[in-house]
């Protein structure tokens, strides 16, 4: 399902036909991130991983912004070390107004949720974990070029990241998850790329939090994914009263795949943690303000795509910013009355551990890994018989030229 001609859904078409985008410099970093809802309630920050970008969370925003809850979903910006990233989040939430947050962190997104959380605790309200970890170790020992990754060409390094991706026969819904995140990956820049598997290599572990494991969310599927189960029991232990929920299905990116029951397990955690939805203030949410800050660059990407033809299309967009609901299964169902196929599909559980093996994918990894190695090995062995060349003609042109003087 990775190659092929990507054809972008239609509720993304909407979404970005609906919702700005934000781009805003922060020092040497470059902020992009959406922000939409009403900016009194405090809003659930959106962090995607190692292959997602703000776009991947657009059916969160869509959904819960329409339900009174505001929603910020960002790229995680070119930083080289952990103490980096704790330092530039903690300025782009400065530079945005933004003081008191709930984490919503998947995969790399959700490790460096549980970091900012452990240095900045008094800014952390509560913590959303899925398919996450709590070290980088067996990652680094899985990525032994990992020094040379700055160096990496672009085109390696998202094989890299893609072989991470279980690829074969898959159910409809996870196939198009999987397809839309390689397209958001070919947005990335070599850059990014290698900034984003030195975040997930660098030697770094989770310490204790100040934060009370109820105020901590799990959410885990249980067919596969690209975190080693162990991690992700590792994880469980580290928060033994957290409370859990299992999705049926969904393979590495539920909230693309399994977005209604993704959308009711985040309700129900902000419900729990205290946030109260504002769905009367979502109809006086003006265009021009849609939660920036002052002096930002914004833009809607993507302004001469064609309108979409199922209803609520044909509103005027101009009244109001309210997002009407939205086409293709992108609407979440009223928590109160929850469809009978999402409770089909997840559970909650506080003790059991489903056992998922992902297997296969550390070998493509490694497969890939020695193709760099060699890739790397001939552009050295390039170089230097080029330096070769240059010394040996250097020295034929000079001894001619004494020859020449002699004569």
């Amino acid at each position: 399902m990775k190659g092929g001609v990507f054809s972008a859904p239609g509720d993304y078409i909407y979404f970005k036909s609906q919702v700005p985008l934000h781009k805003i410099p922060i020092g040497t970093k470059q902020w992009r991130y959406y922000d939409f809802g009403p900016k009194v309630v405090p809003p659930l920050i959106c962090l995607p991983g190692t292959a997602g970008t703000a776009d991947v969370y657009y059916k969160q925003i869509m959904a819960l912004s329409f339900k009174g809850y505001r929603i910020i979903s960002v790229d995680i910006p070119r930083v080289w070390n952990h103490h980096e990233w704790i330092q530039a989040f903690e300025k782009f939430l400065d530079a945005i107004d933004v003081h008191h947050i709930h984490l919503y962190g998947t995969s790399l997104g959700g490790f460096l949720a549980q970091l900012f959380a452990q240095h900045r605790p008094r800014r952390v309200r509560s913590l959303i974990l899925s398919n996450s970890f709590l070290e980088t170790r067996s990652f680094s020992a899985a990525m032994p070029w990992a020094p040379i990754v700055g160096w990496t060409p672009s085109f390696l390094l998202k094989r890299y990241i893609l072989t991470g991706i279980r690829d074969g026969p898959h159910e409809p819904f996870i196939a198009d998850s999987v397809d839309f995140v390689v397209s958001q990956v070919e947005t990335l820049s070599r850059e990014d790329l290698a900034s984003r598997l030195t975040l997930t290599v660098d030697a770094a572990s989770v310490g204790s939090l100040l934060l009370p494991d109820s105020l901590i969310t799990i959410i885990d599927t249980n067919d596969y994914c690209a975190i080693p189960q162990q991690l992700k029991d590792q994880l469980s232990e580290r928060y033994p009263e957290a409370r859990r929920a299992y999705l049926k299905s969904g393979g590495d990116f539920p909230f693309l795949s399994r977005p209604d029951e993704v959308n009711l397990h985040l309700q129900l955690h902000l419900r729990r943690v205290g946030v109260e939805a504002r769905p009367d203030l979502v109809k006086s949410i003006h265009k021009e303000d849609n939660g920036g800050s002052p002096g930002e660059k914004s833009e809607r990407e993507d302004p001469d795509d064609p309108p979409n033809d199922d209803e609520g299309s044909s509103e005027n967009p101009s009244s109001e910013s309210q997002l009407p609901p939205a086409p293709e299964n992108s609407e979440s169902h009223s928590i109160d009355e929850p469809p009978l196929s999402a409770a089909n599909n997840w559970q909650w559980d506080d003790k059991d551990k489903i056992v998922v093996l992902g297997s296969g994918l550390m070998n493509e990894q490694q497969i890939v890994a020695i193709e760099i190695l060699v890739q790397l090995s001939w552009e050295m062995v390039a170089l230097d018989w080029l330096l070769v060349h240059v010394g040996s003609l250097y020295i034929m042109l000079n001894s001619g030229w004494r020859i020449r003087e002699a004569l």
